[in-house]
């Protein structure tokens, strides 16, 4: 069973997803849910752990998610990147091309921009850390003004 909130931040409104082994999905600018009831299943605990931790991320009180993740749903090599990127940390970047060398795919830059598109999990898994070699920002799925804010949020920018 799926379970589905939404929060308010500074960047809008997010729409997280839960199942019963961990968060499945992080809607940046997401349509207002129904409340989840109060619910004592696994997947309604991880969403209210989930909307906690994201509430103080915001609130610039939470430097590191610890939050169980579904990432079922991705290829072996879209895993191995997103795992790579969460381990970047908060306040830090990482170019593509870096990105790419740490999963074992030095000419890769390009896929890995490609797998920080398909990214279920934004902000837990933080592609707004990945940047382009030349420093600028590169892309970003919810727009470059979102990006920003979540850099500067961490103060990068």
């Amino acid at each position: 069973m799926q379970r589905t909130a939404t929060i308010e931040s500074s960047i809008g409104r997010i729409g997280v997803t839960a199942n019963g082994r961990g968060i499945v999905e992080i809607r940046l600018r997401a349509r207002k849910e129904a409340p989840t009831s109060r619910s004592r299943d696994r997947a309604a605990a991880h969403l209210r752990r989930a909307c906690r931790q994201l509430r103080e991320y915001f609130a610039g009180k939470r430097k590191r998610f610890s939050l169980p993740l579904d990432l079922s749903s991705g290829t072996l090599f879209q895993r191995r990147v997103w795992r790579a990127c969460a381990r970047i940390p908060h306040g830090e970047t990482r170019s593509y091309a870096e990105l790419a060398k740490l999963v074992g795919c030095p000419h890769g830059a390009r896929a890995v921009g490609q797998v920080m598109g398909s990214n279920p999990v934004p902000i837990v898994v933080p592609c707004h850390r990945v940047i382009r070699s030349d420093g600028s920002l590169g892309g970003f799925g919810s727009g470059l003004p979102v990006k920003r804010e979540l850099l500067r949020i961490e103060g990068v920018l």
